[in-house]
């Protein structure tokens, strides 16, 4: 077991479930929701409340799967709020870090899915977790954990570097999922790598970084600014090396499952691998867990209704040792 914070957003998920007005048209390479028209009515087959963000949803993984947990968030004195304290009591992860005293609305997103397909459109007002200016990384001396888990926080790279320099005097190793505004920062992103102990990212989004259109073209680049990486192609698995350790894996998606809804993958697999990893489990181990805890979310409604404990037992999974 260690102690890992989670640092990242805590928001509320409303679903709004379909399976005609909300049906998918594909346009090229995108799908639209072809129904829906200015000035209509629509009624909706299902609602559902649920809670969502990088942060919480990676705490659940840790906490699941038997780690102290801390969640380092923002959310408001709001009933939304409420529902995220509730759940983080629930799941046993400390709340103590978790601020509600400056903004006046917790995150919400709006979900628009399509329930034959599991196409989602997501409307987001982030309202709290927009801003973490107020999260001091000071608190991490009282907490002292073993890692720091990071997903996107609006592309603060500023805030971002003081948390990782304080993890870092402590002891502690980082792994981080950057987002979409990560990314917007470009070369002030890549000078931040060098601080991260494990990087994971999305095959797109790391075209935004470097060179290569293969993945073992982008592994080989990323691997320049931090020592272990991990590349996610969605459907087409992914790829992951540890350089310290002469370690490279190509692998595919644990299982072919009917997909519900997406909502929540990226950070199932990121805290996944993290979950396993801290563990003790071997690097190949890690990523069945983390590919295996991502099929399980997708195949719900939810971000994080279907993550694992790490008691499963796992059946094998397409995975291959590569040499460099």
């Amino acid at each position: 077991m260690a102690r890992i914070v989670s640092l990242g957003a805590a928001l509320q998920n409303i679903y709004l479930i379909d399976h005609d007005d909300l049906a998918s048209t594909m346009m090229g390479e995108s799908a639209i929701f072809g129904k829906i028209v200015a000035g209509g009515k629509y009624e909706i087959d299902k609602i559902k409340y649920e809670i969502g963000g990088g942060g919480i949803n990676s705490a659940i993984t840790f906490a699941r799967s038997g780690h102290e947990t801390i969640l380092m968030a923002n959310i408001a004195k709001d009933s939304a709020g409420d529902i995220v304290l509730s759940t983080l009591d629930k799941e046993g992860i400390d709340s103590s870090y978790v601020d509600n005293s400056v903004f006046r609305t917790t995150g919400t997103s709006v979900i628009l899915l399509d329930s034959n397909r599991g196409e989602r459109t997501i409307l987001t007002f982030p309202g709290a977790s927009k801003r973490f200016d107020n999260l001091k990384e000071s608190d991490l001396e009282l907490i002292h954990p073993d890692w720091l888990h990071v997903t996107s926080i609006g592309g603060d790279i500023e805030l971002l570097q003081r948390f990782f320099k304080k993890a870092h005097e402590l002891g502690a190793k980082i792994m981080f999922n950057p987002g979409i505004k990560e990314f917007e920062r470009g070369s002030e992103l890549i000078v931040l790598l060098s601080e991260v102990d494990v990087l994971i990212v999305n095959k797109f989004e790391a075209s935004k970084l470097v060179p290569g259109t293969l993945l073992t073209e982008i592994l080989y680049h990323l691997e320049n600014y931090a020592p272990c990486v991990i590349v996610t192609d969605g459907v087409m698995g992914g790829i992951a090396g540890d350089h310290d350790k002469s370690e490279y894996y190509r692998f595919g998606i644990y299982e072919d499952v009917k997909v519900q809804d997406v909502t929540g993958a990226g950070s199932a697999f990121s805290s996944g691998f993290l979950a396993a990893y801290a563990n003790g489990k071997s690097f190949h181990d890690s990523l069945v867990f983390a590919s295996a805890n991502a099929t399980s979310v997708v195949k719900t409604v939810g971000a994080n209704g279907g993550i694992l404990t790490g008691d499963e037992e796992l059946h094998m999974m397409p995975i291959q040792k590569l040499t460099f």
